[in-house]
This record gives structure tokens, C-alpha cells and sequence, in this order.
């Protein structure tokens, strides 16, 4: 696979009760200007509405932002992907995330947490890596 031609396909939500978007909005914005193809949801998703928007989309990335505690429940989400198959998709969660929280998120399975301050071509990067990551997961299953 030629990474020069590839176009990862993001999903960028919110999962929980968390409604502060504008976060995941600009990241969406983004992806879209660095040529991927995004998939936005707005606030308010619930886990299975994630797996299934996942699915139906094939997706490489999800992006989860959260600005309040809804990152707890990415555990459960990593989980509910495992269920449906999609090992592959690569999660990634940006927003305010506690240091002592972190931990847990990526020892669920979470690629990358970023944290306020990271740059928008750093986050594009990174998730345009994840996206090739997961492509060829795929493909060599």
C-alpha cells in the first residue's frame, strides 16, 4: 500500500453526556484538510451507535474527544469494538484526560491520548499513522 496515496477514513465522536464539541470539530476539520475522509458524529453517541457508525463507515481511526469524564466509558467501547470484530480500528482520545486516567485507557487499548496543547499536524500525523497501521492489520487478516 502506497502511504503517499492512502486516505484514511476517521470517525470523530463523543460518546457519554459529554456536549462540549467544538474540540472535536476543529480535529475533524482538520483530518478533512489533511485529506482524510471524515465520518463526524454529533455529541451524545452511545457505545453500540459507535460500533455499528464504525462498521458500516470501515473505519481505520475513531477519534473519542472529552472535555468531561466521559472518557471513563472508552474502556467499554474498546471492548464492544473487540465484540463486533474490529480489533483493527485504531482509537484515539483527545480532551482533558487526568494523567492517573490515562493509564487505563491505553491499557484498554486506546493508541494515543492527546492531551491540550498538542498540534493540530501533530494529531493529523499521528492519526494518519494509526490509520495506515490499521489498514495493514486488515489486510493481513
Amino acid at each position: 500500500m502506497n502511504a503517499e496515496d492512502f486516505r484514511p477514513r476517521v470517525l470523530v465522536t463523543k460518546i457519554g453526556l459529554d456536549g462540549h464539541d467544538r474540540g472535536s470539530r476543529v480535529v475533524a476539520a482538520a483530518c478533512r484538510d489533511a485529506g482524510m475522509e471524515v465520518i463526524y458524529t454529533p455529541p451524545w453517541q452511545r457505545i453500540d451507535a459507535v460500533v455499528k457508525l464504525a462498521t458500516e463507515e470501515d473505519v481505520d481511526v475513531i477519534g473519542i474527544s472529552s472535555l468531561a469524564t466521559d472518557h471513563l466509558i472508552v474502556p467499554k467501547l474498546m471492548q464492544a469494538l473487540r465484540a463486533a470484530g474490529l480489533d483493527d480500528v485504531r482509537v484515539v482520545v483527545g480532551g482533558i484526560v487526568p494523567d492517573n486516567e490515562e493509564r487505563t485507557l491505553l491499557e484498554a487499548g486506546v493508541r494515543q491520548v492527546f492531551h491540550p496543547g498538542s498540534t493540530l499536524d501533530h494529531i493529523t500525523a499521528r492519526v494518519r499513522e494509526y490509520a495506515l497501521e490499521a489498514r495493514r492489520a486488515r489486510a493481513d487478516a
